[in-house]
């Protein structure tokens, strides 16, 4: 597991990245709806920036959110 940021600020939260290549982002969030749909704006762009020739398509992007109020 590792954590992504590039020099144009475009990050993800965790990186899961397997021996076989396969890897996933996820964001996460516990604020406002509208936080959440920016995590998966953000993913997709992320996923969108991938260099296919140096990295496999990832094999998931996801927003982990909380249901509760802290």
């Amino acid at each position: 597991m590792y954590h992504y940021l590039d020099r144009d600020g475009l990050e993800a939260d965790t990186v899961v990245h397997l021996k076989d290549g396969k890897w996933g982002a996820v964001e996460v969030k516990f604020r406002s709806e509208e936080s959440i749909e920016e995590g998966a704006r953000h993913l997709c762009t992320l996923a969108n920036n991938i260099n296919m020739d140096k990295m496999k398509a990832p094999r998931f992007l996801m927003v982990l959110t909380a249901t509760i109020d802290y």
